[in-house]
């Protein structure tokens, strides 16, 4: 029923309202009212701006998905994919909220859900159901529907980054190694952290998944300066992304083509340099309040509901529609931070901040690529690009932000789990 959205952009064109249009407002209203009383039941002392501020985004971003099925037919079959994922994730979400009432469990289990992530990551490796799209071995597919292990992954890995970092941050901040003046953490501490950062590193490097590698490098960066507010840590990760990075050129070839890409796409104007320039020429068509829903080209653009979404928005809904896109992401991310600052306990402050890290790079990584700030990464915009793994993932993040959330706002009542009790 969701996959008639797209009918709706046809009254641009056309003068009268489809028949269904009520059943299927009801549909849609539905579903996000079952969010909002999963919320009221089982979290309602949450921050009440997480959860509509991503409906906006996943709904804008579903209409533009059935909008372009009027102009190709696989973009019909993405509308009714994206509806059965959108109830999917909707049912993630609540599942998680009704099933986590404590996030110290990742705290306790922190290894397993270290095992759990490599296991994830290690998915698209398993024959048969592994799959190789656009040069990467990223996918898993079963029957008629596919996804992304990693995305699964990243949160299992910041659960784990998060309850490390939290049990030593003390060591790593003053170290135990005495040179001159400085302290460094021994090889002790830090080792731990650094192979499950670098064995994740090196699976996704192997399927040549440069996107999910930065998510990956920036989080564990973020991180772990927030724990140690060591600006040296800092420096390093640095130095170890400007080497990853001329590693990544000379070793992959289509990380040559999208870093060519994005200093020359006139080079082959009509080739790989296509995308590019045609989203420039969307965002120019689009203006400042754009051509109107339904009246744009903007399947001009290839991929244009996955990596080129932003284009899409940015042509059809112009410079407005796209800054109150970027807008309701900073919106979202400053929320996210917020119960991290309010949460009481070190695990609940890093798990928050890891995860509203990895949302809001996430952002920047894809928004950046489309505008040929950075080179294009290969990711999807959050909450809105076409893509089940991807929205799973998010709906699992924001309800374990609400339910950070809700923690805080009714303070701590219980005694924290032993920490490192678990597997």
């Amino acid at each position: 029923l969701l996959g008639d959205v797209g009918r709706l952009a046809t009254l641009a064109r056309e003068p009268q309202l489809p028949n269904d249009l009520y059943p299927l407002l009801a549909a849609t209203a539905g579903l996000y009212l079952v969010a909002h009383l999963a919320v009221r039941r089982f979290a309602p002392a949450a921050d009440p701006t997480i959860l509509p501020l991503a409906a906006m985004l996943n709904g804008l971003g579903f209409v533009f998905i059935a909008r372009l099925a009027d102009v190709r037919p696989a973009y019909a079959a993405q509308a009714r994919i994206q509806s059965v994922w959108v109830a999917i994730a909707v049912a993630v979400f609540v599942a998680v909220l009704a099933f986590v009432p404590d996030i110290r469990v990742f705290e306790r289990y922190r290894y397993t859900a270290l095992l759990l992530g490599l296991a994830f990551l290690l998915l698209p490796l398993v024959p048969v159901i592994g799959q190789t799209r656009g040069g990467g071995r990223l996918w898993v597919a079963v029957g008629p529907l596919s996804f992304q292990p990693s995305e699964v992954a990243k949160v299992l890995l910041v659960a784990f980054f998060a309850s490390y970092l939290a049990d030593n941050r003390e060591l790593l901040t003053e170290g135990r190694i005495r040179i001159g003046r400085r302290s460094l953490p021994s090889p002790r501490d830090l080792g731990p952290l650094l192979l499950a950062w670098g064995v994740a590193l090196l699976v996704l490097a192997y399927q040549q998944d440069i996107g999910t590698s930065l998510l990956f490098f920036g989080v564990f960066s973020a991180m772990l300066y927030m724990s140690t507010r060591r600006t040296a840590y800092l420096v390093g990760t640095l130095i170890l992304l400007a080497v990853g990075a001329v590693f990544a050129y000379s070793a992959f070839g289509h990380v040559r083509v999208r870093v060519e890409n994005w200093l020359d796409p006139w080079a082959d104007p009509l080739g790989r340099g296509l995308q590019p320039i045609q989203a420039w020429f969307a965002f120019g068509s689009g203006g400042i309040a754009g051509t109107g829903i339904g009246l744009g080209h903007p399947g001009e653009v290839p991929n244009a509901t996955t990596d080129y979404m932003f284009s899409t928005i940015g042509e059809e809904l112009g410079l407005a529609g796209a800054m109150a896109v970027v807008t309701a992401f900073l919106l979202l991310v400053g929320s996210g931070f917020r119960i991290a600052l309010e949460a009481a306990r070190p695990f609940a402050k890093l798990f928050a901040a890891g995860l509203v890290t990895i949302m809001g790079l996430q952002t920047f990584l894809i928004i950046g690529g489309v505008l040929r700030v950075i080179p294009l990464t290969g990711i999807v915009l959050p909450f809105a690009s076409y893509g089940g793994s991807s929205l799973l993932a998010n709906f699992a993040v924001i309800a374990l932000l609400l339910r950070m959330s809700d923690d805080n706002a009714r303070g701590p009542t219980r005694p924290p789990p032993a920490t490192g009790s678990g597997p």
